[in-house]
């Protein structure tokens, strides 16, 4: 009798602990023995879309390595809010990434835990640190990757590629070399291109700084191209007389370039003819601007012309330079006569030869 009351004792507890915990199997009771059970132990709070067929007590992994359980499953806003008990000598960032994975085609669910890839490591995961939505996913599942594989062998993309391969081998059947010359030429622009690429990319850089540059004076810009539409609206309305100005100044061109082309050895010769004359010139050096001086007050020298004439007289001095060197230079300076009188190594012309012309005799 002892032992039977024993026994129901014992069996109105089980039921009074079941009811007050709400069993729901065997993953709602904690189970000795997992990890994530120790006094150092800490928990972190996941946000995750979809827990798939995650269970409590399911395992948390760190590459492969078992480092806690999952201890809560419940309800957030919109999405599943998985508590997780850590082993405290597990080290991870705090913006780890969570996904909820399988260890085979047919095994169990569990939570991998990962750093992150894309970005470098934070502080170190702590106990109430929580990983939002946007660090947390799944892997494909067995039920997705079926889905998918039978998608694709029941027609969903194996035909039409086949149709695909068909055209295409169709379209290049007797081109070979031609669509192998394309792709030499491809490969050697897409070459020049990564070559190029920093000069690309500089240019872009450059384009994007210049609209910049353009969307912050957009207001003057906009003043500036009201300010033009009259001009352009003058410019409009005298096109017809642009045109033939320009069609005259093009006719102008050709006839210039008509003369210049008739005339020019006539013109090169004049300006050889001209070269003993600026020669000249060039000899006489400041003779000729200082002789202009004395052209208004001729005969009396600028300097002295005052003093020249004094009441009912005049004074007056000449000096008649007639040396040879003097004449020659006065007189038959860039005629064919020079250096005749001082006989510069020029032969002295024949004045009669050059006066008088020849006379030509009867023909017997």
């Amino acid at each position: 009798m002892r032992t039977r009351v024993l026994r129901a004792v014992g069996v109105l507890a089980c039921l009074a602990l079941t009811a007050g915990c709400e069993w729901r199997g065997l993953n709602s009771l904690p189970l000795p023995g997992t990890h994530g059970r120790g006094d150092d132990a800490f928990a972190v709070t996941i946000e995750m879309p979809d827990v798939t067929t995650l269970e409590r007590n399911s395992r948390v992994r760190v590459g492969d390595v078992t480092v806690g359980r999952v201890a809560d499953l419940r309800l957030g806003d919109g999405h599943a809010l998985v508590t997780v008990m850590v082993d405290g000598s597990t080290v991870l960032p705090e913006n780890t990434v969570a996904k909820i994975g399988q260890t085979s085609l047919l095994g169990s669910a569990h939570v991998e835990l990962s750093p992150p890839l894309a970005e470098p490591a934070r502080v170190r995961l702590g106990d109430g640190d929580v990983i939002p939505l946007e660090r947390a996913g799944a892997f494909p599942t067995t039920e997705q990757t079926l889905s998918s594989l039978s998608l694709v062998l029941s027609g969903g993309g194996l035909a039409q590629a086949q149709e695909i391969t068909r055209e295409l081998n169709r379209a290049m059947d007797g081109r070979q070399e031609s669509v192998r010359a394309l792709l030499t030429r491809l490969d050697a622009v897409l070459a020049g291109l990564d070559g190029q690429k920093e000069q690309i990319v500089s240019a872009m850089e450059s384009l994007d700084a210049l609209a910049v540059e353009v969307t912050e004076h957009n207001t003057e810009i906009a003043a500036a191209t009201d300010d033009l539409a009259p001009a352009m609206e003058v410019l409009s309305t005298q096109r017809d007389d642009l045109t033939r100005a320009a069609d005259a100044l093009w006719q102008f061109g050709r006839v210039a370039n008509e003369v210049v082309e008739a005339s020019g050895d006539d013109v090169v010769a004049n300006l050889r003819d001209l070269e003993p004359v600026l020669a000249s010139l060039a000899s006489a050096g400041d003779s000729l601007t200082e002789s202009l001086r004395y052209l208004l007050t001729f005969p009396f020298p600028i300097d002295t012309y005052r003093n020249a004439v004094r009441g009912d007289y005049a004074n007056g001095t000449v000096i008649l330079d007639l040396t040879l060197p003097t004449l020659e230079n006065a007189l038959l300076l860039g005629t064919p006569f020079e250096n005749a009188l001082t006989g510069g190594g020029r032969p002295v012309p024949d004045l009669v030869s050059l006066l008088v012309p020849p006379v030509s005799e009867p023909t017997r």
